[in-house]
């Protein structure tokens, strides 16, 4: 029986560790078929991944358009098209709007609202026959974490970015959709995740109670990459229920 990616060409950015979503998608994806091209900005570690899964490596730095354009290149010039794109990249930053600085803003925005922006704009170019195209958010972007405003609010702007893009790429049979994790056990949260409170402060606001994995966000994009779906300019909530409750308070994770 085919898989689900059977044939398609999915290019994942930000696979360079093997706790992160950007891993456990690739082999999600490569389990059901697909051809891979890797992305990280270092190549060493997204090199050891792809070798694992058979998929092409290249390193890429999401604040660097040549480097996407090059990416998207890579896949096309390797496998002949290109049917899907994912996009993991992402930095973590928190401070009060009072002691903000604008290094600590402008970093957010170059990744995750121009990075993503730019990241969308080069993955379609190159998908003469539709595709999908998933780019990552968060669950902060759905509520109003105090110390989150350059991420959550970066994040927010990406997700309206990726509604505007539906609308426009849509007749190209393009879908253009975003994932919204929950507080999720990886590389990016192992260091809170070490502190004791905090996974019992997350887990007394999750409905499903327990954390969501990199695996459901990786069986997520997975949806969102196949033929199954019919959906587009959307906010994929993978948090467990916990948006419809709050984020725990520092003196609830142990601050």
């Amino acid at each position: 029986m085919a898989g689900r990616l059977e044939g398609k060409v999915i290019v994942i950015l930000g696979a360079s560790d093997e706790r992160s979503m950007g891993a456990a998608t690739a082999h999600r994806c490569a389990a059901e078929g697909a051809k891979l091209v890797l992305a990280a900005r270092r190549l060493d570690k997204v090199q050891a991944i792809a070798d694992s899964i058979g998929a092409v490596a290249v390193s890429c730095d999401i604040t660097d358009e040549a480097q996407l354009a090059a990416l998207a290149d890579t896949a096309v010039s390797t496998f002949g098209k290109l049917d899907g794109a994912v996009n993991f990249a992402g930095i973590e930053t928190a401070s009060p709007i009072a002691d903000i600085s604008r290094e600590v803003l402008q970093q957010n925005c170059d990744v995750h609202l121009i990075g993503t922006t730019l990241f969308i704009k080069h993955m379609t170019a190159r998908m003469s026959d539709g595709g999908s195209v998933v780019t990552t958010s968060s669950q902060t972007a759905l509520l109003a974490p105090p110390g989150l405003a350059a991420y959550a609010g970066t994040k927010s702007g990406a997700d309206h970015i990726v509604r505007i893009a539906a609308v426009e790429f849509g007749e190209q049979n393009i879908r253009v959709n975003s994932l919204a994790p929950g507080f999720t056990p990886s590389a990016m949260t192992e260091g809170f995740l070490a502190m004791p409170a905090i996974e019992q402060a997350f887990l007394n606001e999750i409905p499903l109670g327990k954390l969501p994995s990199t695996d459901d966000m990786a069986n997520a994009a997975l949806w969102l990459l196949s033929d199954e779906c019919f959906m587009t300019g959307r906010l994929l909530d993978i948090s467990g229920g916990q948006t419809l409750r709050r984020i725990p308070n520092a003196t609830e994770m142990g601050f």
